[in-house]
Order: C-alpha cells, then structure tokens, then sequence
C-alpha cells in the first residue's frame, strides 16, 4: 500500500519538479482550458508508463509466476489491469464495456503487452473526450452515481494498486520495478 501511495504522489509531483528543473524552461504556456483535465491526464499518463514498463521488465517465464496459490500470477495481474481499463473508461464514455476478458485468454508476455496496450488506447480515448465541463456530468460507477471524472480517477487508483502488486513480484525476481530505475524514470520524464 505504502509502494502504491508513493508511486500515486510521484504522479502528482514529478511533472511539476521537472519543470522547474530546466535550465532554460520554455516560455509560459496559456493556461489550460481544462485544468482539472489536463492533470487527471498527467496522472494517467505517468501510471500507463509504469504499468507497461513493468509489463515489459518482467521475462516471459516468469508471467505465471505467483507467491502463493492465493493470489493472481504477473501475468494475470496484467489481464486484469486491461480488462479493468475497459470497465471504468467505458464508464467515462458512457458506452458498454467492450469485453475481453484478457486476465482469463491471455497468457503469454506478448499477448498480455498487447491487450494492455490496447485497453490504454480504449483509455487514452476517454480521456481525450472529457473536458472539464463533461468531467461533472453524472454515471453510473459500481452502482453508484459519480462524476465521468470519477470513472478516470478510480482507474488510475485502482491500477496504482496493481502497480503496488506488480512492484513486490518485480523485487521477488530481483527485477527493479520501473519506478525505482532511474533510467526508466529518466525517460518517463522527457
């Protein structure tokens, strides 16, 4: 929980230090239209990077791997993160979530890449339509009422905490998780 706290607040902080750590920043951008979405992006953005990352960090033989028989292996992990994007982004978009049930067909480290690659897109759409005046508009979110906004959020939580997962399986096999590579981080910040 700690892991996937701090990997959730370098999201939210990371952005703002690089700026302010160029030597000769850019001159000042107009201010967003759409603040509230604009960060709710930056967010995302920086949680898909480090989710496909650790997709890809991890060897092919080692995508079943599980500590104990009670939890899910790597791979499943990442089926479910796809799966999961489908669930809360169609929420967003307001549209019936595609199925595809990619935690339970997918097995292999190429196939899973793929489908989570392909869920992000299905993700980075809801995000390119929502503004902040469509951000406020009403869904439905695990049977609750919830802003659309609420739909991206609970997405970028929920997979932070899969990333907390992700992160301890990564250090079981003596893998760096990508949050702790500086030179994954390097390029995460370009």
């Amino acid at each position: 929980m700690k892991a996937a706290l701090r990997i959730f607040l370098f999201c939210l902080v990371a952005p703002s230090v690089a700026a302010f750590a160029q030597t000769n920043p850019p001159a000042a951008a107009p201010a967003s239209t759409n603040p509230l979405i604009a960060h709710n992006k930056l967010i995302y953005r920086g949680v898909k990077a480090i989710l496909l990352a650790s997709a890809q960090k991890m060897p092919e033989e080692s995508y079943g791997f599980k500590p104990t028989e009670a939890v899910r292996s790597f791979g499943q992990i990442v089926g479910h993160v796809a799966d999961s994007q489908y669930a809360f982004c169609s929420t967003a978009l307001g549209e019936k979530a595609p199925a595809h049930d990619v935690e339970k067909t997918k097995t292999s480290k190429a196939d899973l890449i793929a489908a989570l690659q392909n869920a992000f897109a299905y993700c980075d759409r809801a995000h390119a339509a929502m503004t902040d005046a469509s951000a406020t508009e009403m869904t439905k979110l695990m049977g609750r009422d919830a802003p659309k906004l609420g739909a991206l959020t609970a997405n970028s939580l929920h997979s932070v905490e899969h990333y907390g997962n992700l992160v301890t399986y990564l250090r079981m096999k003596n893998i760096v998780p990508p949050s702790s590579d500086p030179e994954v981080m390097k390029e995460l910040m370009k």
